[in-house]
């Protein structure tokens, strides 16, 4: 029994066998075929095979995640059709004599070069796919198995290097019981999805892959980042009862599904959801969730090979405001940048994305592709409770300039006889510390702040969240972070307007006490969390969490702040 460290960026417990997700070896010997026709059979039977797994993980997508999550494997089907890329190979066997497997790397490679040669970075992109398809059925020639999360038919825990988002979203809850990773944070988008599947996660181990063998038994507890390797009888006796206690809590916390959230002083927040796509507003309303604090438009514009229409934004839209029943929604517009890139936009490449040409940024700076989300946006605000929200606002200038533009549209839609509401609020996302510090100015003319932590933490402290030998310095607990979120809460609210918090420190359990006490309104997070923030708050006074925060913004640092918080959970 040995036992890894990591970050705890999923809570609960799992006990089940290990499935390493690795890379598998593909070595590939030129040899003659000795029966040209059987070898091109047997190249046949490898993408029929390669076809009907991209089939079912495709269908697979499509029913967790939608048609426009489907579409990369829609893409990789189309590959495998390919007779440009199909029928060389098979002429290569034939013609030179040499075995399948050595015929496809060398057309494959071929197209590789070619793509990765262009110009144009979308073409570029589909030496990934070229890539990635005749890997799958090279593996099939070789009699080597692709490991795929997405089958896994008993109960694993998944071990890999890294979990993409679209790895995470593809996992099977009734199987996969959880993942442990070499690198990521609590605020990896894969540490994220984790959460809103209810998945324990352990991220950031550094070497997990390598100290597990596959088919060991695992304890993973996502609440403390701890991984022990074939525990004795004694601790998986110890876990399997902290497993039952977290889930008899769940099963309380199942009981405030339709309750307020209220302090116990009586003072009521709100509890609201950030979610990706149509699909998460089911989960929103099966946990409770008072509306929508944060929905990430950009997800309309991945896994596609061009931009979506406005008639595709409308009525996703349309459907999640419809789907909350006149409860607030806060749409954010495009922010892609930073992670999020879109290769048909053949946008150039950035020394620094994060801190470049991204979100509002680009907006600004394509206004056609503006303009349509804000038409979309407009157009189904009359099915429902609408908040627009504009991201990484830095300037005054920018929020002018956007909402400017989203006055044009109105107009314009007027014109056209269409119906807009009559009131949407427009607020910013604050995530810049330029907008935090500037907040008294942007509260008299935005209507709302929704503070994002994640991006908010990193820029403040100068340090790349996703960058493990800076990860110390994330620290939302920091007396620096706490100060400027009481300068954003206090300048909306001496403007009459009301500030929520998007990012992921409004969902977690040592934050809340102090963002209750700086007097935050409404509190947006991973839907999965919010009975259990409900619970919470329903036993802290917010005069009582007042007093603690005001102490907490006159401490030195993080570390003072964590025990003074820790005081009150005893």
């Amino acid at each position: 029994m040995h036992k890894l460290t990591g970050i705890g960026a999923s809570e609960g417990i799992a006990i089940a066998k290990a499935y390493l997700l690795e890379e598998p070896v593909l070595k590939i010997e030129k040899i003659g075929a000795a029966d040209k026709e059987a070898e091109v059979k047997r190249f046949e039977e490898a993408i029929n095979r390669a076809k009907s797994e991209l089939e079912q993980i495709k269908e697979h997508a499509n029913r967790k995640l939608g048609a426009d999550k489907a579409e990369i494997f829609a893409a990789h089907l189309l590959v495998l059709a390919d007779p440009e890329l199909i029928q060389p190979v098979k002429v290569k066997i034939c013609d030179e004599g040499i075995n399948a497997e050595a015929a496809l790397k060398e057309i494959a490679d071929m197209f590789v070069s070619m793509f990765e040669s262009m110009d144009n970075e979308y073409m570029r992109e589909r030496a990934a796919d070229i890539r990635d398809v005749t890997k799958r059925v090279m593996a099939h020639l070789l009699g080597v198995q692709i490991p795929n999360p997405s089958m896994i038919s008993e109960e694993m825990i998944i071990i890999a290097k890294d979990l993409t988002p679209s790895d995470t979203a593809q996992l099977n809850r009734q199987y996969v019981k959880g993942f442990v990773t070499d690198m990521g944070g609590r605020t990896s988008h894969s540490a994220i999805m984790a959460r809103s599947m209810e998945i324990p996660a352990v991220v950031g181990t550094k070497t997990a892959l390598a100290e597990i063998q596959d088919g060991a038994l695992v304890i993973l507890d996502g609440t403390d980042g701890k991984v022990i390797v074939n525990p004795d009888a004694d601790t998986v006796r110890e876990y399997e009862a902290k497993k039952a206690a977290h889930e008899a809590k769940k099963t309380e916390w199942a009981k405030l599904l339709h309750a307020r959230t209220v302090s116990a002083d009586g003072c009521h927040v709100k509890l609201a959801a950030n979610i990706g796509t149509p699909e998460d507003v089911k989960g929103v309303l099966e946990n409770g969730g008072e509306g929508i604090g944060l929905f990430r438009t950009e997800f309309l514009y991945m896994g596609r090979n061009q931009l979506p229409t406005e008639e595709e934004q409308f009525d996703a839209f349309k459907t999640v405001l419809e789907d909350m029943e006149e409860k607030p929604v806060v749409i954010r517009t495009l922010d892609i940048g930073g992670d999020k890139e879109l290769p048909y936009l053949n946008l150039p490449e950035e020394m620094n994305p994060f801190l470049g040409f991204r979100a509002i940024r680009l907006c600004l700076e394509l206004p056609d592709l503006f303009r349509t989300q804000l038409r979309a946006l407009l157009r189904a605000s009359v099915y429902g409770n609408l908040k627009i929200m504009f991201p990484m606002i830095a300037t005054l200038d920018e929020f002018r300039s956007a909402k400017a533009l989203l006055e044009e549209e109105t107009q314009k839609l007027l014109s056209e006889g269409q119906r807009v509401a009559e009131k949407i609020e427009l607020g910013i996302m604050v995530e810049t510390p330029s907008a935090a510090i500037l907040a008294d100015q942007f509260a008299k003319e935005v209507d709302f702040f929704s503070i994002g932590t994640n991006d908010l933490i990193q820029y403040t402290m100068a340090a790349d969240r996703m960058n493990q030998r800076v990860s110390y310095l994330y620290q939302p607990y920091s007396p620096s972070i706490l100060r400027m979120v009481k300068m954003v809460i206090d300048a909306a609210h001496a403007e009459g307007k009301w500030a929520g918090m998007c990012g992921e420190m409004a969902g977690d359990e040592r934050a809340i006490p102090l963002l209750l006490g700086l007097g935050l309104d409404e509190f947006s997070m991973s839907a999965t969390s919010i009975l259990k923030a409900r619970s919470q708050i329903l036993l802290l006074s917010k005069t009582e969490m007042k007093s603690l925060a005001e102490k907490a913004l006159q401490m030195k640092t993080t570390n003072e702040v964590i025990e003074a918080v820790k005081e009150i959970f005893k």
